[in-house]
């Protein structure tokens, strides 16, 4: 593990959990590797003096938002309790969102810049909002990334709440739109009621790597949005990526965020020169996650050893000049004929591999269940209540109670309830990738 730090921007730390022995023969090397980043909200960071953020925050104002009348109602105040959360000197804008998108505040084409006197303007601003129309979120996603695009700020981020499905554009439309904006700007994807499509909602926030969440209750809409434009204006470094490195011979088979959520990296590579590749992380506060790497290495005999992988932090240089380099960690390949060394399954990994198996054990039990396979599901959500027992996941586990009886726990024993409520179906669909860090 190494560590390096500028002044400008948090002190990053990477550090990599394995079992690096190998029995011979053997060629799959996996790691942990942990990325934590602190310092940050001490005065120097970007976000921090203010002018180094954007936000957009996009409203759905459809048809479907007046019905009750109460959840327009919820958005204008939840919006309101954003604004004024944001940071002096935050640049920022307010976007309507139907079948079309409009810039109600400040409505000239740019971003405003935040203090008492626009943030005032911005909530009377959102008197005027009212619910009509259809929804197109892919013309939403343009306008702000158009906006955002006029601060030249390193930390750019948007807010997206909708209640509906996005049924006046084509899915095509919307992943052209998600292609076009990433890379370009976070977002965090918010689905109130439970008339929206999980899927649709979790794919925004996976492609622009942010959080997605369901608010089943628009009351909760004003405190769901503080917490989440406290945790965007926390941000201080941006655009960092895991930059990976393999010897000849050796490629990466995967790369994944495994906590604070499973998120696929595998297919955003870029290349970065000779046998390297950049994964994008976006944004950074002071906070900690873990990526799973799992590397292919060529056959070796006892007693060789090799370098599998290095792994790097790199923060682009803003004017296209040489990165920087946070922080690095190196993943190892030992090969041993000493087989407890060689079959034993590193903490980290064991935990890890586990927590993707929920995930995806409740993403197929639900599919299961809805498409009328009731074995099927119940033998996956029973394998998902086993995994959520084991690990220690208590919040997955007590939202898999909602859906199933439990019977065993530990053996995964379970049965699907008759009558399941679409909120809590919805909850733990959109929160199944949520994951419990290992106790080191």
């Amino acid at each position: 593990m190494a560590n390096f730090s500028k002044s400008n921007v948090p002190q990053f730390r990477v550090d990599v959990y394995q079992n690096e022995y190998l029995a011979e023969g053997a060629r799959e090397v996996n790691a942990i590797v942990t990325v934590t980043s602190t310092g940050g909200g001490t005065g120097g960071g970007l976000a921090d003096r203010g002018s180094g953020a954007a936000v957009v925050i996009m409203v759905d104002c459809s048809g479907s938002m007046d019905y009750p009348p109460a959840k327009m109602t919820n958005a204008r105040e939840a919006t309101a309790a954003a604004v004024d959360t944001l940071r002096d000197g935050v640049r920022f804008a307010v976007v309507a969102g139907n079948h079309a998108a409009r810039e109600i505040y400040p409505a000239d084409g740019g971003l405003a810049v935040a203090g008492p006197e626009t943030r005032s303007r911005a909530k009377h601003a959102l008197r005027g909002l009212g619910a009509g129309g259809g929804t197109a979120v892919g013309t939403w996603l343009r306008l702000a990334d158009r906006l955002l695009a006029t601060a030249d700020v390193p930390i750019r981020h948007g807010v997206l709440l909708t209640d509906g499905r996005n049924e006046h554009e084509s899915p095509e439309e919307l992943r052209a739109a998600l292609d076009a904006c990433a890379g370009r700007f976070t977002c965090d994807a918010r689905g109130v009621g439970t008339d929206w499509e999980v899927r649709e909602v979790t794919g925004i926030a996976s492609a622009l790597l942010g959080t997605a969440d369901i608010v089943a209750d628009p009351g909760g809409l004003a405190g769901d949005f503080t917490r989440m434009m406290e945790t965007a204006m926390g941000k201080e470094v941006a655009d960092v990526t895991l930059r990976l490195w393999t010897p000849a011979g050796a490629e990466i088979r995967f790369v994944k965020q495994v906590a604070p959520t499973v998120e696929a990296l595998t297919d955003r590579r870029t290349p970065a020169g000779p046998r390297s590749g950049d994964y994008p992380t976006g944004s950074w506060g002071d906070e900690s996650r873990d990526y799973h790497v799992c590397v292919e290495v060529p056959e070796a005999a006892v007693g060789r050893e090799m370098l599998a992988a290095r792994v790097s932090l790199v923060l682009p240089a803003p004017d296209g000049g040489p990165p920087e380099v946070l922080s690095q960690g190196l993943v190892r390949a030992v090969w041993t004929d000493d087989m407890e060394a060689s079959t034993s399954i590193n903490a980290q990994v064991a935990h890890y591999t586990g927590q993707a198996e929920l995930a995806q054990a409740i993403q197929q039990g639900l599919d299961a269940r809805k498409s009328g396979d009731l074995d099927g599901a119940t033998a996956k959500l029973g394998r998902a209540v086993q995994l959520a027992e084991s690990s220690g996941n208590a919040d997955t586990a007590k939202l898999l109670s909602k859906v199933v009886d439990v019977v065993d726990a530990a053996a995964g024993t379970v049965r699907l309830k008759a009558k399941v409520a679409e909120a809590d179906e919805m909850t733990l669909e959109t929160r199944s990738t949520k994951t419990v860090r290992v106790k080191k």
